[in-house]
C-alpha cells in the first residue's frame, strides 16, 4: 500500500527496463553522482516527446545517459538528441550507455560548459525544439535565456527539481540552489513568450511551450 502520492505513482509508472538498470550499475561502478532522474520522470519526459514529436532535442547535464535514453527512444526516426555537459568522463559513460541501448546513432555530446556551448550552436544557426535542464541549479535562469534563443516557434522547455525538496517555498530558506530555482520558476511563470506550468511530479517539473 501506497504512503502518498509519490510512491504511488511511482509504484503505477516507475518501472525501469535493463537499460536503465544498467546506467544505474554503472553511475554506482564510476563513483559518479546518485542523482539521475526518478523513473516516472524519464516516463513522463518520453511521453512528452512522442507528443511534441521534436526533431533536435538538446538535453543539459548526461551524466550517466538516463535521460538521454528516455529522450532519445522516443524520437522519430529522423529524430536527434544533443547532449551537453560538462564533465568528458560523464559523457563517456552515457555515450557507452546509449550506445548498448542501440540509441547511440541517435544522440552527440557536446562537453564543457552549457552556457558557452549553447552560445556557439546559436551562432552557428542550431535551433531545437525540445529542451530538458537538468544540470547546475544556478544556471537554471540563464538556461532558460539561452534556450529560448535556440528555440523554435512551439519548442517545449522542460526542467527538473524545480521544488528543490519543497525548500522554494520555505521563506526561511535562502541558499543559492534554491534562490536561483525561486528566479527561475518565476522567470517561466511571467514571461508571455511562454505557456507555463510547474507539475509537483517528483522534485517538480517545470514546463513550458514557446509560443509560436
Amino acid at each position: 500500500m501506497a504512503r502518498n502520492h509519490d510512491e504511488y505513482i511511482r509504484n503505477l509508472f516507475g518501472n525501469e527496463d535493463t537499460a536503465l538498470q544498467s546506467v544505474n550499475e554503472s553511475i554506482r561502478r564510476n563513483g559518479m553522482p546518485a542523482i539521475s532522474i526518478k523513473p516516472e520522470v524519464g516516463r513522463f519526459l518520453a511521453l512528452l516527446v512522442s507528443i511534441a514529436k521534436p526533431r533536435n532535442v538538446m538535453e543539459i547535464g548526461a551524466l550517466g545517459g538516463y535521460s538521454g535514453i528516455m529522450l532519445a527512444g522516443a524520437l522519430e526516426k529522423e529524430g536527434s538528441l544533443t547532449s551537453l555537459e560538462l564533465e568528458e568522463t560523464y559523457a563517456n559513460v552515457a555515450k557507452d550507455n546509449l550506445t548498448r541501448a542501440g540509441l547511440g546513432d541517435k544522440v552527440k555530446y557536446v562537453i564543457g560548459p552549457a552556457l558557452q556551448n549553447m552560445e556557439s550552436l546559436h551562432s552557428a544557426g542550431q535551433q531545437y525544439d525540445f529542451f530538458f535542464i537538468d544540470a547546475d541549479k544556478v544556471n537554471y535562469p540563464n538556461y532558460f535565456s539561452m534556450a529560448l534563443k535556440l528555440a523554435t516557434p512551439g519548442a517545449v522547455i522542460v526542467a527538473d527539481n524545480t521544488l528543490q525538496g519543497d525548500k522554494v517555498f520555505d521563506e526561511d530558506i535562502h541558499s543559492e540552489n534554491v534562490e536561483a530555482i525561486r528566479t527561475f520558476n518565476k522567470q517561466i511563470a511571467t514571461d508571455d513568450r511562454v505557456e507555463s506550468i510547474l507539475l509537483p511530479l517528483c522534485d517538480g517539473l517545470t514546463i513550458c511551450r514557446v509560443k509560436p
